[in-house]
């Protein structure tokens, strides 16, 4: 089979994964009373993403082939996300929250680390093909994209994003997955027996070394610093949504009836822009790509504040369209970075520093961060109307955007030579 369709089912599926349940969790999580505990159950994304990606760089770079450990990976999320699901179904409404975190947490542990190593798999694979990853890799990413919003369709239409049968889903599309890595081209281990190692090469942890560069230590900061935004709307746009349900006027409109099919318009849009990235990456280079970034996330989490599900809709689409920006310019032209400026020897290993920095150490701070605000301004003990806080909590988060944007525009320095 062609590397790009082998790839591309690649993506798709292990985006799916994620889609299952990432944008609902929160108005299940607030059904069963446990709103006030959303950004904790977010923020064992990041939690996890702070070693396991770096355990599981360190071992494709070393002794399982990337591939391989792709399965293995997917394989035991699915079967903890299973547990999730079966536990939330025989509880109903009397859910312990102990339990159904720790099964939860067991399974981001093991699928968190899987976004570092589709990228390691993928651009092994492109480059024994041939094929510039700059190029080539960001079409083939898109169907990721378009993972994500089937499966967000398919929950939403079967009336799972209320409820667990949105895990089932989750767990299913990750045992397709751990099955078919199986059959993606194999990623080459670091012939460890040629020479001797220090103690820092031996544990794989050469690319921690990136820090001493000051370029790679400023952009791995700030992305995370970026990397704070990346999981609020998922945990807080559908219950925020949602919650409009408890005003008439709102009550029936298309956004709180499908909250899931209004913010898959993000995923669209991101599809998109994902497109757009080889262009502008060779044309204006990562400092301005990050910048425009930032400004978009300041435009997503504004746009939240202003609208509504009625007249002020067409705010909520326009923060959806705004989100593809927002995320792939940050995200993907982040990961194709540090690709291009990083050794082949350390390639799984500093992306999976980069998904510490952004998905660890940023989604951990943001979404324990966003929780503070969030149950600042709103209470999900009320029956009351919770809009007027919801927007303040959401004009806080665009703020800490902007502020973020203008730092990096001062402090961060990067000679971009343009390419034809």
């Amino acid at each position: 089979m062609n590397t790009k369709i082998r790839l591309i089912v690649m993506n798709f599926l292990q985006f799916a994964v994620w889609g299952a349940y990432l944008t609902s969790m929160g108005t299940y999580l607030a059904k069963i009373g446990l709103g006030s505990h959303i950004g904790l159950f977010y923020a064992m994304q990041g939690i996890v993403s702070l070693f396991m990606p770096a355990i599981m760089g360190i071992v494709a770079d070393r002794w399982v082939p990337a591939q391989r450990l792709l399965g293995i990976s997917h394989l035991l999320a699915a079967c903890f996300m299973t547990g999730v699901g079966l536990y939330a179904m025989n509880a109903g409404d009397f859910v312990s929250y102990p339990i159904l975190f720790s099964l939860y947490s067991l399974s981001v542990a093991f699928y968190m680390p899987t976004l570092a190593l589709s990228n390691s798999v993928a651009y092994t694979a492109l480059d024994k093909a041939g094929l510039d990853s700059i190029k080539a890799f960001p079409p083939i990413r898109t169907f990721g994209t378009i993972g994500f919003i089937c499966s967000m369709w398919i929950v939403d239409l079967l009336g799972f994003q209320h409820n667990f049968k949105q895990f089932f889903a989750c767990a299913i599309w990750g045992f397709i997955l751990a099955v078919y890595s199986y059959t993606l081209p194999s990623c080459p281990i670091a012939k460890t027996h040629t020479e001797k190692k220090s103690l820092v090469e031996a544990l794989g942890l050469r690319a921690f070394m990136l820090f001493k560069q000051k370029k790679m230590a400023l952009f791995f900061i700030f992305s995370m610093l970026l990397g704070v935004s990346l999981q609020i709307t998922n945990g807080f746009a559908n219950p925020f949504i949602t919650s409009f349900g408890t005003i008439p006027e709102y009550a029936d409109t298309f956004g709180v009836q499908h909250a899931n099919l209004l913010i898959s318009l993000s995923q669209v849009s991101e599809t998109c822009c994902i497109l757009l990235i080889p262009f502008f990456l060779s044309r204006f280079g990562i400092k301005r790509v990050m910048l425009i970034a930032m400004g978009a996330w300041v435009l997503r989490f504004a746009l939240f504040g202003l609208g509504n599900p009625g007249s002020g809709v067409w705010m909520f689409i326009l923060s959806m369209i705004v989100y593809g920006v927002a995320f792939d310019f940050f995200n993907v032209s982040g990961s194709l970075f540090v690709d291009k400026e990083t050794d082949l020897s350390i390639r799984s290993s500093a992306q999976g520093l980069f998904i510490i920095m952004t998905n660890g150490i940023g989604a951990t701070v943001g979404t324990l961060g966003a929780q503070l605000v969030v149950n600042r301004f709103v209470d999900f003990d009320s029956t009351a109307p919770q809009v007027e806080g919801w927007s303040y909590a959401w004009y806080v988060f665009a703020a800490y955007a902007l502020v973020v944007a203008i730092v990096f525009a001062v402090v961060f320095k990067y000679k971009h030579v343009r390419q034809n």
